[in-house]
């Protein structure tokens, strides 16, 4: 989240400007490229508060048909970042923590969002916890750890 492959700085989230995103941000538009090959991964700001979101594909399904543990476990490192939005205004930060606990299997039938709250800030760490939902059905929990670091000039 904090360098792209290329080495440049990251910048910001970047605002979406068409399809079913419209309005929304997301920090993959090619500033992640892996949240951009499984995305895109989205995310509102309301206030102190975060809603993010995607809409699954065939492509996050497993053998099974449901959308695969991985692609849900992505999401909420994803949704970490989010949810710790107001903390990390004046920083960037790394996943040190990432803990999930599976709920109930998710599958093509709408929006997978996550909601939640930071719990603790430090001066160098962010404790977060929420839930990923699949049409108000709960598929995931999940906590983490951030670690802000601190962004050097280059020169």
């Amino acid at each position: 989240m904090n360098d792209t492959a290329g080495g440049e700085l990251y910048q910001g989230p970047v605002v979406l400007t068409e399809g079913p995103f419209a309005g929304w941000s997301t920090w993959s538009a090619g500033a992640d490229p892996f949240e951009t090959s499984i995305g895109p991964f989205c995310f509102k700001l309301d206030g102190d508060s975060a809603i993010s979101a995607f809409q699954p594909r065939r492509e996050h399904l497993n053998g099974g048909g449901t959308i695969h543990g991985g692609a849900l476990m992505s999401f909420a490192d994803f949704s970490l970042f989010s949810i710790a939005h107001k903390a990390l205004q004046a920083t960037k930060a790394v996943t040190v923590t990432c803990n999930s606990e599976f709920l109930a299997a998710g599958g093509l039938n709408g929006l997978v969002e996550s909601t939640g709250e930071v719990l603790r800030e430090t001066r160098s760490l962010i404790f977060v916890r929420g839930i990923v939902t699949q049409a108000g059905r709960p598929l995931l929990a999940f906590s983490g750890t951030l670690k802000k670091i601190e962004t050097k000039p280059r020169g």
